[in-house]
């Protein structure tokens, strides 16, 4: 019996989360790390999340590989510390097209159903 790897096992399907989470991360390019992906969540959705709902996320991402993590250089607003910094690998990009390719199809034509509620 073989034993996959992570990525093998990684579903090329993105929970809603998950794909609120890598919006974000693509929005904020270079300074995406755990307080940014929040605040941009909060501020672009209806959501408030918690900082823990956000690391679970990124570590379940870190291990489909679809982003990664490097330590940015440290701060003196952080008294010193390094930010992890996440940013979107091609695995991930691919599963992101997919996602919104997806929900632009299944919602074409929808808008005055939509605007409707």
């Amino acid at each position: 019996m073989s034993v996959k790897s992570p990525a093998a096992q990684a579903s090329p399907y993105l929970g809603e989360f998950e794909l609120l989470v890598l919006l974000a991360i693509l929005r904020l390019e270079d300074d995406a790390y755990g307080v940014t992906i929040r605040d941009a969540i909060a501020r672009d959705t209806s959501r408030e999340v918690t900082l823990g709902a956000i690391y679970k996320t990124l570590a379940r991402l870190e291990d489909k590989r679809y982003v990664a993590a490097h330590l940015g250089d440290p701060t003196p607003q952080r008294g010193g510390r390094r930010k992890k910094l996440y940013r979107l690998e091609p695995p991930g990009q691919k599963a992101l097209r997919q996602s919104v390719a997806d929900l632009r199809r299944l919602s074409r034509g929808l808008g005055h159903a939509l605007e409707a509620w």
